[in-house]
């Protein structure tokens, strides 16, 4: 879009910059609309101005919508299930869930998604739960503002079950146990988290179920949803998920960690288990 200009008039008097445009401009969020400012595209005489900038009558601030009508990218994803209210996604592994603001436009899950829903906008639209980029397997969104609701409850309530698999190469000195242990943000490193009597409880129920050599794979099933709960929990116990360089794993061309399973109760009031099958790297006898 070519930049144009609004000029404040005497009937509007005295106001803010970024109320103003938001008042021009409803189709756009206030955090939308402040991504502008970051980027200098709101200018007074040629210079950019702060949100708070109080304008008079007689301004005339020159602006430049164009990346707020831009689009992220949209690649194809594996579809597990859909019907009129949820679409499930064997997201791949380096895909993120969603966007992470400013003007992000890397595909996503939620660009993916995006023509298939209504009555949602925005970054997150549609997206009940996130995966890590790293993590493949099963996502559940949803198609519109109810069943969003309804979905996140179940996750709120931890009435959803799900399943991950991760291939470690270290074996736990248990071939089953649960392991409880508080979750927060590192101060030391604020994109990870690690186990601290300070932080939020987790719980996560591991179990062997295949070995050759020193690789095993291991069953993960979370009664909470920390963010990395299941990198941190089995970095915790000294066994690290192969490929997570965040928290102590073996060098991999990805994280070996997918989520294999979703089991919860649809809008329809149907309880479905979904499943997005292993992927090839995850046969440790091939």
């Amino acid at each position: 879009m070519a930049k144009e200009t609004f000029e404040i008039t005497d009937e509007i008097g005295i106001v803010r910059v970024d109320k103003h445009l938001a008042n021009i401009f409803p189709e756009y969020s206030r955090s939308a609309l402040a991504k502008l400012f970051l980027l200098n595209l709101i200018k007074l005489k040629g210079e950019p101005i702060e949100p708070g900038y109080k304008l008079r009558p007689g301004a005339v601030i020159e602006y430049d919508l164009g990346p707020l009508q831009e689009k992220p990218e949209v690649i194809p994803l594996p579809i597990i299930y859909e019907d009129e209210n949820v679409l499930v996604v064997d997201k791949p592994a380096g895909i993120i869930s969603h966007a992470r603001g400013k003007f992000w436009q890397e595909a996503s899950v939620a660009s993916f998604i995006r023509d298939r829903i209504s009555g949602m906008s925005g970054e997150r639209g549609g997206i009940v739960h996130r995966l890590d980029r790293a993590t493949s397997g099963v996502m559940i969104c949803a198609k519109n503002e109810e069943s969003l609701k309804f979905l996140q409850k179940q996750f709120h309530d931890r009435k959803v079950q799900k399943t991950y698999v991760a291939i470690i190469d270290r074996e736990p000195k248990e071939p089953v146990a649960i392991i409880d242990a508080p979750i927060g943000r590192n101060p030391k490193d604020p994109k990870t988290f690690y186990v601290t009597k300070e932080g939020k409880n987790a719980e996560t129920r591991y179990e062997i179920t295949d070995q050759l050599d020193k690789k095993f794979v291991v069953n993960l099933s979370p009664k909470t949803g920390r963010t990395h709960q299941l990198r941190v929990h089995m970095s915790y116990i000294n066994c690290p998920i192969i490929g997570d360089h965040l928290y102590g794993g073996t060098d991999n061309d990805r994280l070996l960690l997918h989520a294999h399973t979703l089991e919860l109760e649809l809008p329809d009031g149907n309880r479905k288990v979904f499943t997005a099958d292993l992927p090839a790297e995850f046969n440790i006898k091939s």
